[in-house]
């Protein structure tokens, strides 16, 4: 998870598409973003930036946000109820956080993306090795591979 308040940080806008929901989040220029399989997350290409609630502030359309939650019920997917893009939720793998939808950023903070896969498929398995990796004190950004994919600040890696 991102720690809320690095030097590095810079103020990041964005939203959903018809505008009705709209938030900043404080987070590195250079973002790392997880890329789930599970059956939520495939269907919708949604790329996690995961940031510590204090980093998080909904500046409108919290009227518009209608939730969906699933399975065990800890993951609170939000959607705008007008035009149902996930900008953001509460993850379960990380409940005291916030997940944003880095494809929701608006474009021109964001100096680059490094993507790196995360098995929600296998999600106890996946959740077990990321818990062990926080309590070793690794961050999220420090496990990207170096071979990891970048994207520029549309979303395209340039690999087709």
């Amino acid at each position: 998870m991102a720690r809320a308040g690095e030097s590095s940080d810079v103020l990041h806008r964005g939203g959903c598409h018809c505008g009705r929901v709209r938030f900043e989040v404080e987070a590195p220029a250079a973002i790392e973003v997880s890329d789930c399989n599970c059956s939520m997350c495939r269907r919708s290409g949604y790329l996690h930036l995961i940031v510590p609630k204090e980093s998080f502030r909904l500046l409108s359309g919290e009227d518009a946000l209608v939730s969906y939650r699933f399975n065990t019920g800890v993951a609170q997917h939000l959607f705008c109820g007008t035009c149902g893009v996930k900008s953001f939720y509460v993850p379960r793998s990380h409940p005291d956080g916030i997940s944003v939808n880095a494809r929701c950023l608006d474009p021109g903070s964001v100096t680059s993306t490094s993507v790196r896969p995360f098995d929600g498929a296998n999600w106890e398995s996946a959740r077990a090795e990321l818990a062990r990796e926080e309590a070793r004190g690794r961050r999220i950004s420090d496990r990207a591979s170096p071979d990891a994919p970048r994207l520029d600040e549309e979303g395209s890696s340039g690999q087709k």
